[in-house]
């Protein structure tokens, strides 16, 4: 059986599941899942938002008060059973709901994550044009595109447009400036999303970018098409290119005149210390920090789940979780150079042509790129490196849904990984297509702001409680030994100060933070009608039911007084243990489970 297994080598410790082939391919999967498209464009606009430089102290404190331990509790959980986000909450079976939230939420951020991917896409195919076709107003823009203002003279009541050229001078009390789109603003708008007035018109679906969504879906099916032992040989390029790319960017960006100027705005000595002061800040910096490192979407409970039984887990955690970080860094410093170029050009300051999300990657830092020599070659470069990150980011995505298939249903599915996997990709391809109409861009921002938001937060903070609280810190410390071998008191006891107090308070703070400050989502000024809103807090629901609803299947299925039936659902079943004999030690051996079991059938009969 396990030779007809095309995801299991002969070598692998786990002979049903399989392993990873090295330690190489793990580390690379972990870093190509926890650096996705928010290091590229949302964390350099936070750090400038925030006081620059300044940023990282908060940034880098919430990675170790909070990033670090949450990653490796989640690595170690996984690693400790071989399971994925479903099954490992057998070590407290009230909370299985938690893991279909979990999936759920893969679900629905690898429909929108595949579009994105799909736009980096289209821009690189776009980018093999000499002039790029938004380097200036073509035929396909309207009159209010330029790359320069249009002022108007008020001259007696009549409005002038060319006394520039009759060599008259204007009051600047009689000047009217009027607001134009740039090339690039324009193309993003008119040409590639072919953009709509708003959710209620969809129109026709925008076929190059279907196109585009259905490549990236065949390269995903493609690179999992066995599992990890197919994804573990493709992420040595998918989780290297990116670093090589935003290498050669910032060597080329920082060598520009006016790179200085934007690397001053992101890091440099235009910090604003008295930034610290203020709690958005903090906000930002745990978000951002919570949100890059993927906690609580079932990907590094899935990836941890292939490692070796007595892998270091600790070490890892802290090397991907810094590299993460550090990345961030890396990448503003290589955007901000280039910008700093553009404000240059444009005689502007910086501040005034840096934008966040969607603005950044594909309004602001195209026209960047067009102001440079050979700009095709840069394009293609920066296109390319986008489409590799956002790539290797919905590798895991798609491998959490196919892992928590196979893991629920192994007789059907273990003899069967590539029909599962062609058939999940196809399903998340025909759910993405409503999200490359002409209203496309207003599903993908509906779908980020409602299932990719708090919404995490909340399993988050589930999952910390159900494994510090109720299965038990002390318990969960132990079985970590039997992986990492044994720790003394003191190196425990920073991680239990994480673990039962530091890291959910941290947790509840943002939570509470962002429902107190929670805005409805626009996009480009543009408000949502009331049943889109209605749809995204569908979405909130339709994530977090699963919790209640498990539960009351669970507690109705057991037997007992309603007591005994909730204690039994709180304490592990008999099926939560490292997934192989030869781990299992005397704690968890079939004698200890006999005693245990034996122990629950008389509290029942009791």
């Amino acid at each position: 059986m396990v030779d007809n297994d095309t995801h299991v080598n002969d070598g692998d410790e786990n002979p049903e599941r399989g392993n990873w082939t090295n330690k190489t391919e793990y580390m690379l999967s972990m870093i190509g899942f926890a650096i996705g498209l928010g290091n590229i464009w949302r964390f350099p606009y936070l750090a400038y938002k925030n006081g620059g430089g300044v940023f990282l102290i908060p940034y880098f404190l919430m990675l170790v008060l909070c990033g670090v331990p949450l990653f490796f509790l989640e690595t170690a959980i996984g690693q400790f059973c071989s399971q994925g986000p479903v099954n490992v909450w057998r070590a407290v079976p009230i909370l299985q709901g938690v893991g279909m939230s979990m999936v759920v939420v893969n679900a629905l951020v690898s429909i929108y994550y595949s579009v994105i991917v799909a736009y980096s896409l289209y821009y690189m195919f776009a980018s093999f044009q000499s002039p790029l076709p938004w380097s200036s107003c073509f035929s396909w823009a309207d009159s209010n595109c330029s790359n320069t203002p249009k002022v108007y003279c008020n001259v007696s009541g009549a409005v002038v447009a060319n006394w520039t050229q009759k060599n008259s001078t204007c009051p600047s009390s009689n000047m009217i400036t009027i607001p134009v789109q740039s090339p690039s603003e324009q193309y993003w708008d008119r040409v590639a999303l072919q953009r709509s007035s708003g959710l209620d018109e969809t129109g026709p679906v925008v076929w190059h970018l279907a196109l585009c969504l259905l490549l990236s879906f065949l390269i995903v099916a493609a690179a999992l098409i066995r599992g990890i032992k197919s994804s573990g040989k493709v992420v040595y390029f998918t989780s290297t290119f990116p670093y090589v790319a935003i290498l050669i960017l910032m060597i080329r960006g920082v060598t520009l005149e006016g790179a200085r100027d934007g690397i001053e705005f992101f890091i440099g000595s235009k910090s604003n210390l008295t930034k610290l002061t203020e709690g958005q800040v903090w906000k930002d910096a745990a978000s951002q920090t919570f949100f890059s490192l993927a906690i609580a979407m079932g990907g590094l409970l899935t990836l941890g789940s292939y490692s070796n039984f007595h892998n270091n887990m600790l070490l890892d955690s802290i090397v991907v979780s810094f590299i993460n970080h550090g990345t961030s860094v890396f990448a503003g410093i290589a955007i901000f150079s280039i910008l700093g170029h553009m404000a240059h050009a444009y005689g502007k300051p910086v501040g005034t042509v840096v934008r966040e999300g969607f603005g950044l990657a594909f309004i602001a830092y195209p026209d960047a790129l067009a102001k440079l020599p050979i700009s095709s070659l840069w394009s293609v470069l920066f296109f390319f490196m986008l489409f590799i990150v956002g790539l290797d980011s919905q590798f895991t995505f798609v491998e959490v849904i196919i892992t928590c298939l196979s893991d629920a249903f192994p007789k059907i599915f273990k003899s069967k990984r590539a029909l599962l996997t062609i058939a999940t990709c196809s399903i998340i391809f025909l759910l993405a297509l409503p999200c490359v109409t002409r209203a496309g861009i207003y599903w993908v921002t509906l779908i980020d702001h409602f299932a990719a938001s708090w919404v995490l937060l909340v399993l988050a903070l589930i999952e910390i409680i159900g494994f510090f609280y109720i299965y038990g810190g002390n318990r969960f410390i132990k079985d970590i030994e039997m992986m990492l071998g044994k720790k003394s008191f003191c190196f425990w006891l920073w991680w239990r100060a994480c673990w039962f107090f530091i890291s959910p308070c941290i947790t509840v703070a943002i939570l509470v933070w962002s429902l107190v400050t929670f805005v409805p989502p626009t996009y480009a000024k543009v408000q949502f009608p009331v049943w889109g809103l209605a749809l995204g807090w569908c979405m909130v629901a339709f994530i977090l039911i699963w919790i209640p609803v498990a539960a009351v299947y669970k507690l109705m299925r057991a037997e007992g007084s309603p007591w005994k039936r909730l204690k039994s659902l709180c304490s592990p079943s008999e099926e939560w243990h490292p997934y192989l004999d030869i781990h299992r030690g005397e704690h968890y051996s079939e004698e200890r489970c006999r005693r245990r079991r034996a122990a629950l059938t008389n509290d029942k009969q009791m």
